[in-house]
Formats: structure tokens, sequence, C-alpha cells
């Protein structure tokens, strides 16, 4: 690899991709080399696959000296995995993408021309048609994205994932930002500079079934929510009025009651205070533990992900650098 920086760094995460990995390695190489020729790097993380895709990605790399490896220590998580890359890439532009080929890696010639054409640091893929997925996907998918731009302070558009490409310095500020619960698609927004999006239909998946579960997604979603506003704190005050409001009006239901003698002694009572106290703790402990939670978390400044090995064409080391170390690492092994 060369030790100047390459015009384009092209980052994927990959879990058990096994049977598309080499599909989506053929047809990435083959958009990069329209737009950039020889000039670019491809950044495969692998994010503790269980199947044989790390296999087949030493299968590939062997072959291939534009292709780098990193071997996460254990599955991190997609954002994680993408945090990696990022930290690893040398590209003047990174184009991040997932390696299921969902998102047409074939669209990096549109966006390249879009990026040069607009004067703009970021060109994001937007979803037009989501082929593949159940309608219960889009439709929660359409609710998270509904709720953020009505609760966060940051101004994410519907329908968006990690598909895009970026100028070096909006990585660059990526790469400085520290947190551990990472929403990336949310964090570049927060980074501002001009953005545009490029309208796109998303495939079905090449091969496999989604290792993105509803679990992930439901962890995901309040990464965002918590990551990027403070909303929930305000809500859970209105709910704890709102608990108080239904309190009063059972208080009065126990004095009618009682007035007029339909009530049996204790019970009614002891019910509504159970009811105002317990509801309203619940609520609010709940909300305020997951903000102190995230807090005890960052606090923490672990690293962010721990990596086994680096492999290149030409090498392969094994590393327990810091995420910071890894731009320099990479260049010095050349």
């Amino acid at each position: 690899m060369s030790k100047s920086p390459p015009k384009l760094s092209i980052v994927a995460p990959c879990h058990n991709e096994q049977n598309g990995i080499e599909e989506f390695h053929r047809r990435t190489s083959a958009a990069a080399k329209e737009v950039v020729g020889e000039d670019y790097e491809l950044i495969f993380v692998n994010d503790g696959s269980g199947d044989d895709t790390w296999t087949v990605m030493r299968k590939l790399v062997a072959l291939d000296p534009r292709l780098v490896l990193i071997n996460l220590a254990r599955r991190h998580g997609h954002q994680l995995a993408l945090t990696a890359g990022l930290e690893m890439c040398r590209g003047e532009r990174v184009l991040t993408i997932d390696s299921d080929l969902q998102d047409p890696p074939e669209l990096l010639t549109e966006m390249w021309r879009l990026m040069d054409s607009e004067q703009v640091d970021v060109v994001y893929g937007l979803r037009a048609e989501r082929f593949g997925e159940t309608r219960f996907k889009r439709s929660t998918a359409a609710l998270f994205y509904w709720l953020l731009q009505r609760i966060g302070d940051v101004n994410i558009p519907s329908n968006v994932g990690d598909f895009r490409l970026m100028t070096r310095r909006v990585v660059d500020i990526l790469k400085a930002m520290p947190e551990q619960h990472r929403f990336i698609r949310g964090m570049i927004g927060w980074i501002g500079f001009r953005q545009i999006a490029l309208r796109y239909d998303r495939n079905p998946r090449f091969a496999g079934s989604s290792q993105y579960p509803l679990s992930r997604m439901m962890i995901l979603a309040l990464d965002a929510l918590t990551g990027f506003s403070t909303a929930p704190l305000r809500m859970a005050s209105y709910a704890g009025f709102l608990v108080g409001v239904v309190g009063l009006l059972m208080l009065v239901y126990t004095l009618g009651s009682w007035a007029t003698g339909h009530v049996v002694d204790g019970w009614t009572s002891l019910t509504t205070t159970v009811l105002i106290l317990g509801s309203l703790q619940l609520i609010l402990f709940g909300v305020l533990g997951e903000y102190v939670g995230r807090m005890y978390i960052e606090l923490k400044r672990r690293p962010l992900f721990t990596i086994d090995r680096i492999v290149t064409h030409d090498t392969e080391s094994l590393t327990t650098v810091q995420p910071s170390q890894l731009n320099a690492s990479s260049e010095d092994k050349g």
C-alpha cells in the first residue's frame, strides 16, 4: 500500500456475510476503479462473525493489495465496527456502506459527481423504496424517524442509513467524538457543513438474513433518542404530572365512594396512594436511570472497540493499539 493517502477509502462492517462478501468485494472494487482508478483502499471490518466470513476475507486479501482487513476481538455491533473502519481509513474521501449489497456500490459514481458539482461535504443515500423488508420493519423505521425529528436536537432525515460519501474533514471531526453509545448518522448530522441527499431504491439482501434483529434496532433507537435529545427527561415530568392528575381524579372517586358508603375501608385509598407514588417513581427513575447509566459508561473511558489483528496484502499484525493510534500504525506498515 502507498504511504500517501488514497483518493478514496471504502469502509464496510461485516457480520456473517460468508455467502455475499466475494460479490460485494467484486462490485465495490469495480465501482471504485470507475471513479478513481487504482487510487483507493477497501477496509473490511469483521465484527465477530460466527461463520466463515473471516476465512473468505483472508482469501480475498491475498489477491487484492488494496484490501485491508480488521478483525475485532469480539462482536461490538454495527456502529462500533463502522467506527473501527473509520479510525483506520486514510482516504481523502470516505464511503461507508454495508456489505450485504442492499446499498448498491455502483452509486459511488453519482455520489462523487454530486460532491464535486454541489461542493458539499456529505452525500448520503436517501431510501426511496426498501425492497425485501417486511411491512413491520418499514413501519417501525418510519415511526422511529418521525419521533426523532420531533424530539431530537439534530436534523436527521428519514429513511437514511449509514450509506454515505464524506470528505476527510467530516471524518476527522467524527473520529474526535468519543461517545460510547454511537448513532453515527446522527453524529454526522450534528457536525453540520453542507450535506445533500441522493435518492435510490434499496435492494433485498444479496445472501443470508438480516444481522440486525429487533433487539439491536431498539438499542440503536434508544441510543439515538438519548444521545441527541433531553426530551425524554421532560416527557418524564409531563408523565408525572399526568399521573398526578389521574391520582387526583381517583382521590375524588375515593372520597365520593366513602361518602356514599360504597367502599371497602382502607382499600381504595391505599390503591390510590400506590398508583400515584409507584407509577410516578418508576417513570422518573427509569428515564433518569437511562441517562445516568450512559453517563457512567462514558466516564469509564474504555476504548470503543478492541482489535484482534489487522491484515493487509503483505503483512499481518496482532494489535492492542488504542483507536487514536490506528492511523499512525497503518501508515507505518505502508
